[in-house]
């Protein structure tokens, strides 16, 4: 678990908050997609301060199964941003990353979904918080116990971690990036 410090200057004066703690999901099958997760990284730091963010897993696609392995990470931000304003932020931002998915589960070049949102329980037509599939997916709770295994899930009262052993998947997914080598892409040597 690595922490990051994001200049945090993206601020709309309509939906400051206190700031607020969440945990999202970052995935990539399309191009560079090591290259295509430091992008989203970068963006985000703008958005407030990136906490921590695990390792990068090489994952098998769910759902579409007519695509390549997809590249999955976890990181935890800190921003003032209400919930349903950082979704949208974040779809304009995988927008912009070139996420077009004309198949359901499809190919990507960037994914970006809020798994919490600290202890809120949202359910609207623009976001679900909890994830409300993340505690079925192998490909996001491996990453998130990395970096927040003692975080519990709201609606299901379970920490990550026992999520994680809860999964009946076989073998693990495989960390293909360890976090300090996702540092040196942010922000180069040295760091």
């Amino acid at each position: 678990m690595i922490r990051l410090i994001g200049p945090g200057s993206w601020k709309p004066n309509s939906s400051i908050i206190p700031r607020m703690r969440y945990l999202l999901a970052l995935g990539s099958n399309v191009g560079d997609r090591l290259a295509h997760l430091v992008e989203a990284l970068r963006s985000l730091t703008e958005l407030g301060t990136i906490e921590s963010m695990s390792g990068v897993y090489e994952t098998e696609p769910v759902g579409y199964a007519e695509q390549g392995p997809f590249y999955n990470m976890a990181i935890a931000l800190e921003c003032e941003l209400e919930p349903d304003v950082l979704m949208e932020v974040l779809n304009s931002l995988q927008t912009d990353l070139g996420k077009a998915t004309p198949v359901p589960n499809g190919p990507r070049t960037i994914d970006i979904d809020i798994l919490l949102a600290e202890d809120e329980e949202i359910d609207t037509p623009e976001l679900v918080v909890p994830h409300p599939r993340m505690h079925e997916r192998l490909f996001v709770l491996q990453p998130l116990a990395e970096i927040a295994p003692l975080a519990i899930h709201p609606t299901l009262n379970v920490t990550i971690e026992n999520l994680l052993g809860r999964l009946d998947v076989g073998d693990p997914a495989a960390r293909v990036v360890t976090p300090d080598t996702l540092l040196q892409a942010l922000f180069g040597p040295g760091t």
